[in-house]
């Protein structure tokens, strides 16, 4: 069943990890997938092995989010579908966060949020059809001990994924954010900070007792991008095992 048959989605972040595991569930569900990352060699790789386009793309830059829609546009004519999944993680406890790298988190995983939503909604407001998921994290519902920029900057994900999907809604533009707990990727590792014992108790405090691979959150993300998810906007859908039902 090619559940994005026509469709035209771009997914930041798509090296690896998460992002490798929703292109390539998007692009064998019919859509044409326009991959973006600051890793090129890996982007590369993937959009090889999926079929897709891969563009180089610092999300937290204005100029570039408006190069990889236009290079879109131009290829494919539309965008139907967009998925914010580039973010980076920084373990650090309020006394010990710089402001620096406070800044960055929120560039990445805020700021880029922003200005994909930016970016793309002219497109889709003029067709009057789009979907966008923002990638949060359960850390953008709860608080996260250590990591006070990574859920600040996660926290502003949710808030602009209601405000974006009561804007766009008149337009028949839906917006919603997903929230996935521990997932079998690289960051897992930073969160953990190498420390296999540590994730071990991490992984032990799901209520699953197990972590999730990137495909659980990609086949999430698919429900949400296609028509399937209709009736579907300005909510939070988590994927953490039961992690935030304690």
């Amino acid at each position: 069943m090619a559940r994005l048959q026509d469709k035209v989605a771009i997914v930041t972040g798509a090296a690896r990890g998460q992002g490798a595991a929703e292109a390539t569930l998007f692009a064998e569900e019919g859509a044409a997938v326009v991959l973006t990352d600051v890793l090129s060699a890996e982007g590369e790789e993937t959009a090889k092995a999926c079929g897709g386009t891969f563009l180089h793309h610092d999300v937290s830059s204005e100029e570039a989010w408006e190069r990889v829609v236009a290079d879109t546009l131009a290829a494919h004519g539309r965008i139907d579908v967009l998925v914010n999944n580039a973010g980076i993680y920084h373990r650090a406890k309020l006394i010990d966060h710089t402001l620096d790298d406070f800044r960055r988190l929120l560039d990445i995983n805020t700021i880029g949020v922003f200005l994909g939503m930016r970016a793309v909604a002219p497109s889709m407001m003029e067709r009057e059809a789009g979907s966008i998921v923002n990638i949060s994290s359960v850390a953008g519902l709860v608080g996260a001990p250590g990591s006070i920029g990574y859920g600040a900057s996660k926290f502003a994900v949710t808030g602009m994924t209601k405000t974006a999907a009561f804007e766009l809604a008149r337009y028949g533009i839906r917006v919603n954010s997903i929230h996935p707990g521990i997932i079998d990727t690289d960051m897992i590792q930073q969160v953990a900070s190498g420390d296999e014992s540590r994730l071990e108790r991490m992984t032990a405090a799901t209520p699953f007792g197990r972590s999730a691979d990137p495909i659980e959150i990609a086949r999430l993300a698919l429900y949400l991008a296609s028509d399937e998810s209709s009736f579907s906007s300005g909510s939070e859908f988590v994927a953490d095992g039961g992690l935030t039902a304690i």
